[in-house]
């Protein structure tokens, strides 16, 4: 299996050979740049593309053959689209999941159980998800989760068990982090890119083409294009003969401790 044990430990064993190699037959010196580069570019593999398992176990879709998905939102809520989004879900009885950002909680706190009240899981995305989070260490990380946890706690009464990685990155550290709090990391298999995509109908196209038995779709509420194609993605979807069912029944886990 590749992850960063057993790929470390290669590593180590070819670049001893490598030593000896050369030292024994003269191999050239430019072996050293191609083998940590090829060591380098699995690493990068193993923190960017989070269904990798490289670092930890992340849940990616469910195991089911039935035709059922589940989607969820990371990075709400806010005022803008969060409250556009609960009604298209709520009009539609679909649930979801929303991986939420601490200070953002914890300006629309109203959101925040908005989003409990209408029978919606809750999962935690850090409190800051600033830009270098994957380059903390983990007692950071760990500081940082406590605190979007004991806000949560504090605000619905809920100990939450799953986390979504920011920017879907994982590493040691966040491993670490993740233990040590005793959560689920969840991530997808379905990334929309609706941070990136504008053009609506290219968004909608996208995914469509995603969806499968256990697919777990990444949208997020804070995009306007997200808002404008979700009724004819969950419209879609129904056709299909497919049912938007809980993350939690998807992928047999509970959210909450």
């Amino acid at each position: 299996m590749l992850n960063f044990r057993n790929t470390t430990i290669g590593f180590l064993f070819l670049l001893a050979l490598l030593v000896y190699l050369q030292l024994q037959q003269g191999w050239p010196w430019y072996g050293y740049f191609i083998l940590v580069a090829v060591y380098t570019l699995l690493l990068f593999y193993g923190s960017f593309y989070i269904g990798s398992g490289f670092y930890m176990k992340v849940i990616c879709n469910g195991n089911t053959g039935k035709k059922q998905v589940a989607i969820s939102f990371d990075d709400g809520p806010i005022e803008k689209y969060t409250p556009e989004v609960l009604a298209i879900l709520k009009e539609r009885q679909v649930p979801a999941t929303f991986f939420c950002i601490g200070y953002r909680a914890a300006e629309h706190e109203a959101l925040l159980k908005q989003i409990l009240a209408d029978g919606h899981i809750v999962g935690s995305h850090s409190y800051y998800h600033d830009f270098w989070f994957d380059m903390h260490g983990p007692k950071r990380m760990i500081a940082e989760l406590q605190q979007m946890q004991a806000l949560v706690h504090h605000i619905t009464g809920r100990q939450m068990k799953w986390f979504r990685p920011p920017y879907g990155v994982t590493n040691p550290s966040v491993r670490k982090a993740v233990e040590a709090m005793g959560y689920t990391a969840i991530g997808w298999n379905v990334r929309s890119l609706d941070t990136v995509i504008r053009d609506e109908a290219r968004l909608l196209q996208k995914v469509k083409n995603g969806l499968k038995p256990g697919a777990v779709f990444l949208f997020h509420d804070t995009s306007h294009p997200t808002v404008h194609i979700l009724p004819d993605f969950l419209e879609y979807v129904k056709a299909q003969g497919y049912e938007i069912v809980p993350l939690d029944k998807l992928i047999n886990l509970h959210p909450y401790a």
